[in-house]
């Protein structure tokens, strides 16, 4: 068997089970179907890249030529990848509609649970106008939200608005949006005792909690959390138009987005704005069920640790990415090799940073880095070791010297998977 039929998927993306392997659902049309054949296709990529990682597969008339067999496992490579992302395209499209269903029940469970303790702590003390209005405005917000859900169910549901431009979940955009349901519903709570009140009397009592001198410190809140957001997606798209960073989308969003880079390593910076904003959240939750006759007051010093926690988010992503770089270039050489300039078809060592952006690791973006020699696009081999790549890294590039180079100084240029170019890097390529 070749080395491309061994790729799960390759042929038929959208083809169902074989008895060969084992009758599993591969449509990409169900939820189990796209995950099965995303995991098959995952399984035969890595096998496949093990096996040419051990110097096995290689056709043997390629054996006499170093460059050519590592081309040819390149190319073969590449192919495997775009099966894989294919499969992982076909498992992020019925996985939207999947979670926004999940979502919605979430809501609703939540609104449950809520009831429940409402019971359970009415044993002893009776029931009370409160936990009516309690009740009610969290039906009222769970409407809101499962309708939101509907109408954005092909986009992940509630998650929706929640997730940015390059496929992620924003941390800002889901603080900014935790503390406008937390503000809703105190309001809420507020116009359902309101609307229940006996007589003016009765509601003149409730009019006080919405005296802005109580409320000031949620309000204060609301506005640092959304100022937050709107700074943070406009720093972030100004920095990707110009260039200073890097984004490449990711397949899907993911919890972990909310704590992590985009290459999915804990963030300082992102995770110390969640747990802060989270504690001053929980906080101002406590106050309301303990008085839902007024917004909850929040002490002036939650705000201004909310606001440094804010402002050291901001600074985080003003300083984080930037320009990939070539530092320097330098002939590629073998042991037992003699000292010697570039020349057409010796490899070239391009070292640098920023060469993979961060979320680049996947096999079908790394297989995306371009070499810009002179006027030749050099694509930038996949050279595999055992559980991943040699080449490309974050730091070096190895590629061959086309034959259609003319000799004299050339300029290199490296074009990464995110689309940013470095600037150019003069050589000198030999006769």
């Amino acid at each position: 068997m070749d080395s491309a039929s061994r790729v799960a998927g390759r042929g038929e993306p959208g083809g169902g089970g074989t008895p060969g392997d084992g009758g599993a659902c591969r449509c990409g049309q169900c939820p189990h179907g796209a995950r099965e054949g995303h995991r098959q296709a995952l399984s035969a990529f890595v096998a496949l890249r093990e096996d040419f990682a051990a110097g096995r597969g290689v056709p043997a008339g390629l054996a006499h030529s170093a460059g050519a067999a590592r081309q040819w496992v390149s190319d073969e490579l590449t192919l495997s990848a775009k099966a894989l992302a294919e499969r992982r395209a076909a498992e992020g499209v019925t996985w939207a509609p999947a979670v926004s269903r999940r979502t919605a029940a979430a809501v609703w469970a939540a609104v449950l649970a809520l009831l429940l303790a409402q019971a359970l702590t009415a044993l002893g003390t009776g029931w009370t106008a409160g936990r009516t209005a309690t009740l009610t405005a969290a039906a009222v917000l769970a409407l809101g939200v499962t309708a939101t859900a509907w109408r954005h169910r092909q986009h992940a549901g509630i998650i929706a608005p929640l997730i940015g431009e390059d496929r992620r979940l924003s941390t800002s955009r889901t603080v900014a949006a935790a503390w406008v349901l937390a503000v809703l519903y105190a309001v809420l709570t507020l116009a359902v005792q309101l609307a229940a009140a006996h007589g003016p009397e009765g509601r003149r009592r409730l009019l006080p909690g919405l005296g802005l001198l109580p409320a000031g410190g949620l309000l204060a809140m609301l506005a640092i959390a959304c100022a937050v957001a709107v700074l943070a997606y406009g720093m972030t798209a100004g920095r990707v138009r110009s260039g200073r960073v890097q984004k490449v989308p990711a397949d899907r969003p993911r919890a972990a987005d909310l704590l992590a880079d985009d290459a999915g390593r804990g963030s300082f910076t992102d995770a110390q704005y969640v747990l802060v904003n989270a504690a001053v959240l929980a906080f101002a939750l406590v106050r309301l069920a303990a008085d839902p006759a007024r917004l909850p007051a929040l002490p002036w010093v939650l705000v201004l640790l909310a606001g440094l926690s804010g402002v050291t988010y901001l600074a985080g992503k003003a300083v984080t990415g930037g320009r990939p770089v070539i530092l320097s270039i330098v002939r590629s050489r073998e042991l037992g090799d003699l000292a010697a300039p570039i020349r057409t078809g010796d490899d070239i060592e391009i070292r640098g940073t920023g060469f993979v952006p961060p979320g680049a690791g996947t096999p079908d973006r790394l297989a995306r880095t371009i070499v810009r020699i002179g006027a030749v696009h050099v694509p930038v081999p996949l050279v595999p070791i055992p559980g991943g790549f040699a080449n490309p890294t974050d730091g070096v590039l190895t590629v061959p010297v086309p034959v259609d180079v003319e000799p004299g100084p050339v300029d290199v240029r490296v074009i990464t998977a995110a689309g940013a170019e470095t600037r150019p890097y003069r050589i000198e390529v030999q006769d």
